[in-house]
């Protein structure tokens, strides 16, 4: 059981972190660059961005995080494993708070600026740009420092877990 326990922790440890470090990215240089952009680069940016991001690697870390994240604590939570649990449990419910704050805020604003169409025939797209960008990036920005802690928390838990082993 030792082996799954670590490959579950590893998996969530590697993919939080992926994810983490995205978010990292979005906060300290793609939206500082684009917030020196005009309004309608911006818009075209962001919802070119939108759209590239759904892919296959991006959806396999982003969910494949809450579910490496979710067996780690089920699997520690054998006798063998309860050193590491708590830290697990705190890397899962970190990342759940990215995954609320995603749903519930920077995919509806997402979703919003694409429905405003085309840059090039947006009449105002300084307009556009307000309603989207400093809330998007308030909330990017939770989610960085909450993937961030959960990265650290399961980071944690494989140091206990290499103790215990």
């Amino acid at each position: 059981m030792g082996t799954f326990q670590a490959v579950a922790l590893m998996a969530a440890t590697i993919t939080v972190g992926l994810v983490a470090g995205l978010f990292f990215a979005f906060a300290c240089a793609v939206m500082p660059g684009l917030g020196r952009s005009d309004d309608r680069a911006f818009v075209e940016v962001m919802q070119r961005i939108n759209v590239a991001i759904l892919n296959g690697w991006f959806l396999f870390c982003f969910l494949g995080a809450l579910v490496f994240t979710a067996l780690a604590v089920a699997l520690h939570f054998r006798a063998d494993g309860r050193a590491a649990l708590p830290w697990t449990i705190a890397g899962l419910v970190l990342y759940a708070v990215v995954l609320i704050v995603t749903a519930a805020v920077n995919v509806p604003l997402n979703n919003r600026l694409e429905a405003a169409g085309p840059p090039d025939r947006i009449a105002d797209a300084a307009a556009v740009r307000e309603h989207f960008e400093a809330v998007w990036v308030r909330w990017n920005l939770v989610r960085a420092v909450a993937s961030t802690a959960a990265f650290g928390a399961l980071a944690w838990a494989l140091v206990l877990h290499g103790r215990a082993a």
